[in-house]
């Protein structure tokens, strides 16, 4: 194989990857959740009063994120704790931060 085939592929492998994240990302729900971790861990009741989602869409929702390994957990007691753990998705959430609920949004 030549350097420019893969390229190619690599460039292929890698927009096949952007576009599992942007269809994770394009659901409203999980990303008011995305957006709420950005700021920090969060356990399960605090994301479910800050988002206001019902739990069974909130528990699916969040089981979406893990199997794509875009948030990690740790359980303490009972409390699981969810936090960004996919740097990419964190490097999108800051831009659409900044870009829709920035402090300069007009």
């Amino acid at each position: 194989m030549t350097e420019l085939t893969l390229n190619l592929e690599s460039i292929r492998e890698s927009a096949e990857q952007a576009c599992r994240l942007m269809k994770v990302l394009s659901n409203p729900d999980r990303l008011l959740l995305l957006c709420q971790l950005t700021e920090g861990e969060k356990c399960v009741s605090e994301l479910e009063a800050l988002v206001g989602i019902s739990q069974p869409t909130l528990s699916q929702q969040l089981g979406v994120l893990r199997t794509e390994n875009i948030v990690s957990t740790r359980r303490e007691g009972k409390n699981v704790y969810y936090q960004i753990g996919s740097q990419q998705a964190l490097a999108v959430m800051q831009v659409l931060y900044e870009q829709f609920c920035g402090p300069n949004k007009e």
